[in-house]
């Protein structure tokens, strides 16, 4: 009997492992995708070009990203502009600023710096989201799954993730306002996954000799507190998370920290001691809208990437029971 020769059996084993693939993918549900995509953003390795949209501006940055042991390191290098650098240790982060030559060192508790803000399988779908299975479509040369997550009303955002079919890894993510226009874009203009990434890969592109090292506060300067301040009308499906006492930088006093959630969106409430009669009233920052009312001796702030209207209902509820 003839041999088949290695390279023409190693295709028709390729193309039996991509079709088991696709069949896989298919009998997937929108459940099992989310599930999946969990645990890809937080055990894949990988570095790639990755593109921001936002605003009407884009920025375009190389990412580096290795897991180990439940440890994330990751350096962010900005390709134009200032030459901003963001090199993550576990949770110490050291940004660095070559133009003004300092190091801002932060603590960061999220579990992604690029998709903080993803939906998980642990949602409750149904009384405030839906979300479905759109179509197949290619991103950064690969294939992907497309995710559509849709809310009920006016008080948050929709989602759309493009998920990798062999991964279940977020190539592309946007976040939509009600009428379906485009907030922020983040896409992977090329990618490699669970490539071999050297330890060297993380080092600073800078000598810092020379550079200024300026500490944020520590996460230690938080404190779990009981509070007697309430949000009396929260949209459907938020609740408070958690209940902090923090000193935020500027600030001479203490300020209470109530962060609400929905599961997906995330709005912070600060409750600070009145300097003055000037409230800030609405503003944006990026894709985040935050909303301030006086309430007696009190300043209360409502932040989030949420629509302007959440912040500002959650902001106006607050009381003191």
């Amino acid at each position: 009997m003839t041999r088949m020769p290695r390279h023409v059996a190693n295709i028709f084993v390729l193309a039996a492992v991509l079709v088991t693939t696709a069949a896989l993918a298919d009998a997937m549900s929108p459940h099992d995708w989310l599930a999946r995509m969990s645990g890809a953003v937080q055990t894949t390795n990988y570095e790639g070009t990755v593109v921001r949209v936002r605003g009407g501006s884009a920025e375009a940055m190389k990412v580096v990203h290795v897991v180990s042991d439940g440890v994330i390191r990751e350096k962010v290098v900005a390709q134009e502009g200032n030459g901003l650098e963001i090199i993550r240790n576990g949770n110490e982060v050291h940004c660095i600023l070559p133009e003004s030559k300092s190091v801002l060192v932060e603590e960061w508790d999220d579990q992604s710096t690029l998709f903080s803000t993803l939906p998980s399988s642990d949602i409750h779908f149904g009384a405030d989201y839906d979300v479905s299975i759109v179509r197949k479509e290619r991103v950064a040369g690969r294939q992907a799954m497309l995710l559509a997550v849709r809310p009920h009303d006016e008080y948050r955002y929709g989602h759309r993730i493009w998920l990798d079919i062999e991964t279940g890894f977020p190539l592309q993510t946007k976040l939509v306002d009600n009428n379906g226009a485009t907030i922020e874009q983040v896409k992977f203009a090329d990618i490699s996954l669970d490539a071999e990434i050297h330890s060297s890969a993380f080092a600073p592109s800078y000598s810092l000799d020379s550079f200024t090292w300026i500490t944020e506060p520590r996460e230690s300067h938080r404190q779990v507190v009981e509070s007697d301040w309430r949000a009396a009308d929260l949209p459907s499906g938020f609740a408070a998370e958690s209940v902090n006492e923090e000193q935020l930088p500027g600030t001479e006093q203490p300020v209470t920290h109530i962060l609400y959630s929905d599961g997906i969106a995330r709005v912070s409430v600060f409750i600070a001691s009145k300097t003055s009669a000037d409230i800030g009233g609405k503003s944006r920052l990026g894709t985040s809208n935050s909303y301030s009312v006086a309430n007696g001796d009190y300043v209360i702030t409502a932040v989030g990437e949420v629509p302007a209207s959440t912040v500002e209902k959650i902001a106006k509820s607050v009381q003191r029971n």
